[in-house]
C-alpha cells in the first residue's frame, strides 16, 4: 500500500522550512541507533508505515521490525531497531510515532471488541468516522487489529439512511432510485424499526443497518429476516454491550469508536547509550 501522500503531508506540518534544532546541534555526518519500545499491553499496527517516514527523509536509515503487525505485545518489549543518519533519525522520530501510535491504538482498541465476541457470528467492523486524510491508515488498523471495514467512503457502497428515504418520499423509491443508477456496488438500507426491516426485506434488500435498536428489537430483526439479509447493528455501542448485541444473531456490528475514539498507544523510542558518533 502507497502511504507516500499522508506522510509527505505529516512530515511538511512538522518540518517546514526545516528542522532548525537538529540542523543546529546535531553534525551531518552524525550516525545513531535506537529501539521503539512498547510501554503498554496492546497490537501492534503501523511499524512499516513508521519505516516510511523515516525513509522518506534518507534511504540510508535501517528499520528493522521486531514484532508482526498485528502482534499481542507486553509494557517493555522492543518493537523495532533503527539506525542511520541521525538527522533523519531525529527529525522523523515524532511523525513516525504519531503514526505507529495511533495506529497501534486503533488496533488495540478493535482486538478488544473482537475478543469481546469471539464465539458469536457476529464481525466488528469501522465506520467512517476516522480522522481527516488518515482513512486509509485508521483503516488499515482496524483490519490488523482483527476488524473488518465497513464502506471506505461514500463511492463503494449504497448506504440509504433517513435522509435519503425523507428525501425520496419512500424506503421503496429510494431503492428503486438507487437500482436505477446501476452504480455497481451494493446498497444497504438504515432501518430503526422492525416495519422498515420488514419494508426492507419485502424489497429484496440484501443488507441492513439496525440502527440503535433495542436488544430484543435486534432479536426479533434477526428471526423475521431468518438469514433472507444480512443484518448490521449499530449505535453507541461499548465493551460492555457489544456482547449482548452479539448474541441477538446479527452479521456485523458497526463502531466508530474504533477510530474515533482510540487512546493512541503508548511507546516510546529510546537511543541506545554509546552508539551516537560521527566522523
Amino acid at each position: 500500500m502507497d502511504w507516500t501522500q499522508q506522510i509527505r503531508r505529516a512530515l511538511e506540518e512538522d518540518i517546514g522550512a526545516g528542522d532548525v534544532t537538529t540542523d543546529a546541534v546535531v553534525p551531518p555526518d552524525a550516525t545513531m541507533h535506537g529501539r521503539i519500545i512498547a510501554k503498554q499491553h496492546g497490537v501492534v499496527a503501523g511499524l512499516d508505515v513508521a519505516r516510511q517516514v523515516f525513509l522518506a527523509l534518507d534511504a540510508r536509515v535501517v528499520f528493522t521490525p521486531e514484532v508482526d503487525e498485528g502482534a499481542c505485545v507486553e509494557p517493555r518489549c522492543a518493537l523495532a531497531h533503527v539506525s542511520g543518519p541521525a538527522r533523519a533519525l531525529l527529525t522523523g522520530e515524532r511523525t513516525a510515532l504519531n503514526f505507529l501510535g495511533r495506529m497501534s491504538g486503533i488496533a488495540t482498541l478493535t482486538r478488544r471488541f473482537v475478543d469481546a465476541v469471539q464465539g458469536t457470528r457476529a464481525r466488528i467492523l469501522d465506520t467512517r468516522k476516522t480522522a481527516p486524510g488518515l482513512r486509509a491508515l485508521d483503516k488499515l488498523a482496524v483490519r490488523r487489529g482483527g476488524g473488518h471495514n465497513h464502506r471506505i467512503g461514500l463511492y463503494d457502497m449504497i448506504l440509504i439512511k433517513d435522509n435519503h428515504i425523507d428525501f425520496a418520499g419512500s424506503l421503496a423509491e429510494a431503492v428503486r432510485r438507487a437500482r436505477s443508477a446501476d452504480a455497481g456496488v451494493p446498497i444497504e438500507v438504515e432501518a430503526r424499526t422492525l416495519d422498515h426491516v420488514r419494508e426492507a426485506l419485502a424489497l429484496e434488500v440484501q443488507r441492513i443497518l439496525l440502527d440503535n435498536m433495542t436488544l430484543e428489537g435486534l432479536r426479533q430483526a434477526v428471526a423475521l429476516t431468518a438469514g433472507r439479509a444480512l443484518l448490521e447493528a449499530s449505535g453507541n455501542v461499548t465493551l460492555e454491550t457489544v456482547r449482548p448485541i452479539a448474541e441477538t444473531g446479527v452479521d456485523y456490528i458497526s463502531i466508530g469508536a474504533l477510530t474515533h475514539s482510540a487512546k493512541a498507544f503508548d511507546l516510546s523510542l529510546v537511543w541506545m547509550e554509546g552508539e551516537k558518533h560521527h566522523g
